[in-house]
């Protein structure tokens, strides 16, 4: 693991992953160290926080923005919960599958695959990979040469972007470990290879495998010996550094119009001159294929047909393992250092200043390992009657809004459950629980653990809620509870059953300026006009938040609204009329009024497409004489009898997490009743699927009164 805010580099004990739907457990034999990508990011890592700056400031700017809007103290809290969670390294590995996720129905346990991804396959015993980063190993394929499989993949997608043919001529710039791979793939297609690097030893590994090379100082003359004049019909460049000469040298070997196609991380500064005197195409490769960067591919399992896009990530590892397999490749020389996992930091030193003599760096686990799926951190630590507290989920917004609060509170911190058991074990050792797991259950079944908070993805949470309320459990649900009314149904029967308090975390009643213009409208009588802007900003391309499988945004973070809207009127909403604008995937843009029985209405405006220099919530209340106005819960203006009060804070945005956690954890250790009744918090919920239906439908929706 990299430690991103001391820079160092480590190996630990965490719990297993545990594979979800659609990836495979994969007990790993052999993992490669990429000198290129890895060694930027320990680079990074080393860096101070002005040297990450400007090496990422577009990072610097989402920092500064954040700041004007949500105030310094949360900005400098959420950059600190970045820089402390470490990241897992590595993501080409070899091994054999442990165990299948739902859904898996291309592998069987006890095969052997290589895996890829960043994130998926680390540098670890264990890694659950989707299955669409797999590929199936040959019998007999030996595991370190099997591990070198994604950087393989790397190179074949570079390589086919060049559309190198048969008998065509290939230069490859830089002849590290994807140059090395990327030559040995052209040599298998037929091509006449040619390679250059500033290194002796690279280049007599490059000339063992039939590939004719010089050094950089006699590169263009040599490379016009070798193709006799004419130009190479396809330059590769596998170079690694931040300079213009590989570029600058492509162009110079490039026959004309000839393709010239970047796979290593280069400064890519073209000269048009020299581009447009030959007429060259440049060429920029996406790591190993088709699908890389989707969700929808990579985590979805959804694969591309074979008849439009032949060569897929997948694919690519598949072709690269059938090469592998046939004796094509040859890869035993360009393996230089095996080191087994223990002593996996002392791989980045190797790597590491300046260090040429690395080539293929492979680190090795034993064969005989079984999975631990729960890691003990703080000891036995004994809960406190009422007051022990379990954890599910322990991704960005539980270790930087819930997790510091319920510590603060002073529960009594039991046990942290994630997918991942690494971010389960940074979560427990950061906060201070007894024990770390990579599965639920063992959350759910510590008696020590009176009440459970579940912080997972949407679509987890009403199976979590009713396993942990027919547990006895108190339970704290981050919003959306459930996902339709049939989950309400069952949640309600397992509460009435469990008798365990339940709260949802609809934070927004709780925050103190909410709390100030509910108070500046005591008194006022008559019906009440809310209206409600969200400038929530766009989400990346297939990401889960945006997924109607798991709720969209209008159930996902619309309920937050609504039950806001609802609290301020202090009724039950009686109709929800919604309506999409543009057509975004996932419900990211929309309006939903929703009517009251005493004549009260709430308008609220969620847009993907405002300006992030705008603030991101704007509320306004008028009625019975009253108005009032916040802004992103750091202003408030409440005007009454002629006069304005004004609240203002500038440290950070009180969007009532805290709060809440404090007024649920007061009724858990006293017995005393929920902070919000059931039937607040079921009327937000049926509010928000009406607006779903609504949405769907194009006309409005009646809610039972």
């Amino acid at each position: 693991m990299q430690d991103l805010k001391s820079g160092r580099t480590y190996v630990a004990d965490v719990p297993a992953p545990t594979p979800a739907a659609g990836q495979v457990l994969v007990r790993v034999r052999a993992s490669a160290v990429s000198a290129g990508t890895e060694r930027a990011l320990v680079d990074f890592a080393k860096s101070g926080l002005i040297g990450k700056a400007r090496r990422r400031p577009d990072l610097a700017r989402q920092v500064l923005r954040k700041a004007r809007r949500d105030g310094v103290f949360m900005t400098w809290r959420m950059a600190q919960d970045r820089l402390e969670q470490p990241l897992p390294l590595g993501y080409s590995c070899a091994g054999v599958v442990e165990a299948l996720g739902e859904g898996v129905e291309d592998f069987a346990v006890g095969d052997g695959v290589a895996c890829a991804g960043s994130g998926y396959a680390n540098h670890a015993e264990f890694a659950a990979v989707p299955e669409n980063l797999c590929a199936r190993l040959p019998a007999g394929t030996a595991w370190d040469e099997a591990a070198l499989t994604t950087l393989g993949a790397i190179s074949l997608q570079g390589f086919r972007l060049s559309d190198a043919k048969l008998g065509e001529s290939v230069a490859v710039v830089g002849l590290g470990l994807l140059g090395q791979l990327a030559a040995r793939l052209a040599k298998a297609a037929g091509c006449r290879v040619f390679g250059v690097d500033l290194d002796e030893a690279r280049l007599e590994t490059a000339r063992a495998a039939g590939v004719e090379a010089a050094a950089r100082s006699d590169a263009e003359r040599a490379g016009t010996a070798f193709t006799a004049g004419r130009g190479f019909d396809a330059v590769l460049i596998a170079a690694d550094g931040a300079t213009n000469d590989p570029i600058e040298l492509s162009t110079a070997l490039a026959r004309e119009r000839g393709v010239i196609v970047a796979v290593g991380n280069v400064l890519l500064g073209v000269q048009r001159d020299a581009f447009y005197r030959k007429e060259l195409t440049l060429k920029v490769s996406r790591s190993y294929g088709p699908g890389r960067y989707d969700p929808v591919y990579e985590e979805g399992g959804l694969d591309y047909p074979y008849g439009h896009v032949r060569w897929t990530e997948r694919r690519n590892l598949e072709e690269f393992v059938r090469l592998l397999a046939a004796g094509a490749l040859n890869l035993g020389p360009v393996i230089t250092h095996r080191l087994p996992i223990a002593e996996g930091a002392e791989a980045y030193a190797l790597i590491s200043n300046g260090n040429r003599s690395a080539l293929g760096v492979v680190l090795e686990y034993p064969a005989a390992s079984s999975p631990a799926t729960r890691v003990a951190v703080d000891g036995n630590r004994a809960a406190r009657r009422g007051e022990g507290v379990g954890v599910l989920g322990a991704g960005a917004f539980a270790t930087t809004v819930m997790l510091p609060a319920i510590r603060d509170s002073g529960a009594s911190l039991r046990g942290v459950a994630s997918l991942s058991g690494m971010r389960a074990k940074a979560a427990a050792e950061r906060f201070g629980f007894a024990f770390a797991s990579s599965k639920a259950e063992e959350v759910l079944g510590d008696a020590g653990a009176e009440t459970v908070v579940i912080l997972t993805r949407h679509n987890r949470h009403a199976e979590q809620a009713c396993a942990a309320l027919a547990a006895g459990k108190n339970v704290f649900v981050e919003k959306p509870l459930c996902l339709n009314l049939e989950e309400l149904d069952r949640i309600e029967a397992a509460r009435r059953a469990g008798g365990g308090i339940l709260a949802v975390g609809f934070n927004r009643r709780f925050a103190p300026m909410t709390e100030a213009l509910k108070a500046g409208f005591a008194g006022a009588s008559g019906p009440k006009a809310v209206q409600i802007r969200v400038n929530a900003g766009a989400l990346p391309q297939g990401h889960w938040a945006a997924d109607p499988a798991q709720g969209g945004r209008l159930l996902g973070e619309g309920c937050h609204f609504i039950d806001w809207a609802n609290y301020i009127v202090g009724a039950a909403p009686v109709s929800a009329d919604a309506r999409s604008l543009g057509r975004k995937p996932g419900e990211q843009d929309w309006m939903l009024r929703l009517l009251y029985a005493d004549g009260s209405a709430a308008d609220i405006l969620y847009t993907s497409e405002g300006d992030s220099a705008l603030g991101k919530e704007r509320y306004e209340a008028h009625g019975g004489g009253v108005s009032a106005v916040l802004e992103d819960f750091r202003r408030l203006s409440v005007c009454r009898d002629g006069k304005e009060s004004s609240f203002r804070d500038w440290l950070a945005a009180d969007k009532g997490h805290a709060r809440q956690w404090k007024a649920f954890f007061a009724a858990v250790k006293t017995g005393g009743a929920a902070p919000v009744a059931w039937e607040e918090i079921a009327r937000t919920m049926r509010a928000a699927f009406a607006a779903q239906e609504s949405l769907r439908r194009g006309a409005p929706v009646e809610l039972c009164r």
